[in-house]
């Protein structure tokens, strides 16, 4: 089947081997007793969530990360093995779910954890408690001890870890890494408190990918990696304390499908914004903005790889389609293979994201569910 799917308009192709590789580069940075809690939220970033997971239990990871329920019991379905951590917010009417599939929820904030004490449950729930240290989304603030004090106390809860996020640890600036040593103070103050009040907080954690890369040295349970698991940036000039060998995982990838000639005047695409000054060879591509690749790419020379060539994309890109510009290949056909996002010649994510305006993180968890993902290792 995934001979007949390469042979389609376009896809993703993954490459395990530099999924390993990755998580070993984060093994090498982080204390010797710190277990990865591999972030798999949004279909693995793009990745596909399902093949990501197996993967990762195959090389020991045990423990996960989603951001919605229904990405737990994606998970839970598909065999994986392990803790699976919901990030965010589960409905009420839903609570049952998450003991029938034995997922951990997140205590979002006091009033959640008060209303599920409540509830006539069958069995303790298992929860992880999350501190707000200072990023004000969710978690009850470190500020409310008596609340959180009172949060470990409630009997329908059986609390497996305690963790809170850092909003700022991408920032080497002076201001942003006094305002995260400070959101690392407060979570470890606060977690000591509770200790000494007898209190078991379970599984600490506070870094995702770059307090890992930023503040490796932190005593912690866990590590939550997401964007750099995945082998890129968040943002193609970022500075790190730390230095790892990241190799990138996915590649995006489409087919020509039209080729033809135009000639000086004539135009390509909707809105007339790119028009001929001479007779020129232009390919149409199989892929969209439907499929995730950004339509503000438009107008703004975006490269392509077509049989190892740089071209330059034309004209605005549309739902399902865009066009390229082939003048100078010599060969080319149709069926040929178009590179949008990969290792080959680097068309780094992280450049795309750039030129796009936004961070890799959202470029590629936005990626098409109809693109189909190819395993290629």
């Amino acid at each position: 089947m995934e001979k007949d799917l390469k042979q389609n308009r376009a896809w993703i192709e993954i490459n395990l081997d530099n999924l390993e590789n990755n998580i070993t580069q984060i093994k090498n940075i982080i204390p010797t007793q710190t277990k990865i809690m591999a972030v798999v939220k949004a279909n693995a970033y793009g990745h596909g969530m399902t093949e990501i997971s197996k993967k990762l239990n195959q090389v020991g990871v045990t423990d996960f990360a989603v951001a919605t329920l229904e990405e737990g019991i994606i998970l839970r379905e598909a065999g994986i093995k392990g803790n699976i951590l919901i990030l965010g917010y589960t409905n009420f009417n839903n609570i049952d779910y998450l003991l029938k599939y034995n997922l951990i929820q997140t205590i979002v904030d006091y009033e959640y954890a008060k209303r599920i004490s409540q509830m006539d449950l069958k069995g303790k729930l298992k929860v992880h408690i999350k501190i707000n240290t200072g990023m004000n989304r969710i978690g009850e603030s470190y500020k409310n001890i008596d609340k959180l004090i009172e949060i470990y106390q409630m009997k329908n809860l059986e609390i497996l870890g305690t963790y809170s996020h850092l909003c700022v640890s991408d920032s080497l600036k002076e201001d942003d890494k006094l305002f995260t040593n400070k959101q690392i103070t407060n979570f470890f103050e606060t977690i000591k408190t509770l200790q000494n009040l007898g209190y078991d907080t379970g599984k600490i954690h506070i870094q995702a990918s770059y307090g890992i890369l930023n503040y490796p040295e932190l005593n912690c349970d866990y590590v939550r990696p997401g964007i750099i698991m995945y082998g890129v940036y968040s943002d193609e000039y970022e500075n790190t304390k730390t230095k790892v060998n990241l190799k990138p995982v996915l590649s995006l990838k489409a087919r020509i499908t039209s080729i033809k000639e135009i000639t000086q005047g004539e135009s390509v695409s909707y809105g007339r914004i790119f028009k001929a000054d001479k007779t020129m060879k232009i390919a149409t591509v199989g892929i969209g903005y439907a499929d995730g690749y950004p339509r503000n790419l438009s107008g703004k020379n975006a490269k392509v790889l077509v049989n190892g060539n740089y071209v330059n994309i034309i004209g605005r890109i549309c739902m399902d389609q865009l066009v390229i510009d082939v003048s100078n290949l010599t060969k080319i056909e149709d069926g040929d293979i178009v590179t949008l996002i990969g290792e080959e010649k680097q068309i780094k994510a992280e450049v795309v994201a750039q030129n796009s305006g936004t961070i890799t993180n959202e470029l590629l968890s936005r990626l098409g569910k109809r693109l189909p993902i190819i395993i290629c290792s």
